[in-house]
């Protein structure tokens, strides 16, 4: 019965506080996007329709890491016994990536495009039983900036 009640417990403090810092870093996404929409981003090899001199060009890239929170874990191993999507896992994802396209657009300030973005996804950690333990995500492009 203890270990029940510790478990439902853990996943109580889990769902709530991983719900928390959920929300809380999409908050802190959205408002970074706005701030960065000027820059254009494209996976496009080629500069956006500009016929500017190019002044310089240079790699950026934005790394981020995010680990899984026990109650995601949970929830991942129970929807792998019943199959379908795991939305838990999918938020994640998607936190990963758009932090790392922003940390990529902070690290070129002044540019005028990001050109050929790419982005590698990675499982870096293992938990038990082979799970997921946290995600690596990185951006990176290239940063163009033209002549004023």
């Amino acid at each position: 019965m203890e270990q029940l009640i510790v478990f439902a417990i853990l996943i109580s403090l889990g769902y709530f506080f991983g719900r928390n810092a959920e929300k809380g870093h999409y908050k802190s996404i959205i408002e970074r996007e706005q701030t960065w929409l000027q820059l254009p981003t494209t996976s496009n090899k080629n500069v956006l329709g500009d016929d500017r001199e190019i002044k310089q060009c240079k790699l950026v890239s934005g790394n981020v890491v995010i680990s899984v929170d026990y109650f995601k874990q949970i929830l991942a191993g129970l929807r792998s016994v019943f199959g379908g999507n795991i939305q838990a896992y999918e938020t994640l994802v998607d936190r990963a990536r758009r932090e790392a396209v922003l940390r990529m657009k902070e690290s070129c300030p002044g540019a005028d495009q990001i050109i050929n973005l790419r982005l590698e996804t990675a499982s870096i950690s293992k938990g038990r039983g082979n799970q997921i333990g946290s995600v690596e995500v990185l951006a990176y492009g290239t940063a163009v900036f033209f002549h004023r």
